[in-house]
């Protein structure tokens, strides 16, 4: 499973962040960077929950 973040809409408001920091991390400059190529099926669960999560709809999973 990859996570991909719709640019245009992210407003690095890190909750996802917030949820899963492995994965997500919002720097200095308030760009989101998705930290893995492929997410691990450890942190999966939460990957999920954060694609919920986030108030402007800008995560994305890609399920392989």
């Amino acid at each position: 499973m990859k996570v991909e973040v719709d640019r245009d809409s992210c407003e690095a408001n890190a909750v996802c962040a917030g949820l899963v920091p492995e994965v997500f991390e919002v720097d200095d400059e308030d760009q989101l960077h998705i930290q893995v190529d492929e997410v691990p099926a450890r942190w999966a669960d939460g990957v999920r929950h954060a694609v919920r999560s986030c108030p402007k709809a800008a995560l994305r999973l890609v399920e392989e």
